[in-house]
């Protein structure tokens, strides 16, 4: 069974920076894209064969108080009709990269689990099925990874640990592929998951979601709410795909 270590921030203003910064998404919208991403996230993982582990700032390098107890809430939120035990842990290290690092280093050497994963709560396409598919493979393949777009890593599992030093540099799933390797490690791959942290990111996660509710398929269903609420929507501007946000005047105002 594989660990999933979910590197989650409280919803706040700026929790995604370059969405802000290169499309109409102001921080209000971010934070309840955000949030709703976090819910359907930590769904597809309580759903999945995974046991979910909630890594969550140090109140100091937080920029909100208690981030420990309001993530709990979010969480329990998002789980109240499931039966689900989350474990909760302050997570360590100065960068993402130290997070993930510590959290599935210290899981594989210390608590000897079989496998662990890492997952940021921005890609609310990720379901049950690939956690568990990505689970499969790990039982022959030491690293396995979900990219997502301009090189991130959506997902990443480890069955044997690695140097984490800059795995996360850019492009991120070449970078860690590398330093499997230097480890003597084969690395495999599930799908392609786009994060909601960038412009083209959003886009294809909005246009996918949108498409899918209405073609009756299962969707996330707070990220679908957010859509909808936000008014988010993908049009072409120049030839390329666009996000642009239609909420009424009234709903801008508030």
């Amino acid at each position: 069974m594989t660990v999933v270590v979910l590197v989650a921030d409280v919803p706040h203003p700026g929790v995604l920076p370059d969405l802000v910064a290169t499309t109409p998404i102001d921080g209000t919208a971010a934070v309840a894209l955000y949030r709703a991403a976090l819910a359907d996230t930590v769904r597809a993982v309580a759903d999945s064969g995974g046991d979910l582990l909630v890594n969550y700032p140090a109140p100091d390098d937080a920029p909100v108080d208690d981030p420990e107890r309001r993530l709990r809430a979010l969480v329990a939120e998002a789980l109240e009709d499931r039966d689900a035990d989350p474990r909760f842990e302050v997570r360590a290290g100065s960068s993402f990269t130290a997070h993930v690092g510590n959290a599935v280093t210290h899981l594989l050497r210390d608590e000897d689990v079989t496998s662990a994963a890492a997952l940021r709560p921005d890609v609310p396409l990720v379901d049950r099925t690939l956690i568990d598919e990505a689970a499969m493979k790990l039982r022959r393949s030491p690293v396995v990874l979900a990219p997502a777009e301009g090189g991130r890593i959506a997902y990443a599992g480890f069955a044997e640990p690695i140097d984490f030093t800059g795995a996360y540099t850019p492009p991120a799933v070449e970078t860690t592929v590398d330093r499997a390797g230097d480890a003597g490690h084969e690395a495999d791959f599930v799908e392609q998951v786009p994060t909601i942290r960038s412009a083209s990111g959003v886009a294809t996660t909005v246009a996918t979601v949108r498409a899918r509710d209405r073609a009756g398929l299962r969707v996330p269903t707070d990220t679908i709410d957010a859509i909808e609420d936000l008014g988010l929507r993908v049009t072409e501007r120049d030839g390329e795909p666009t996000i642009e946000s239609r909420r009424r005047p009234d709903e801008e105002s508030r």
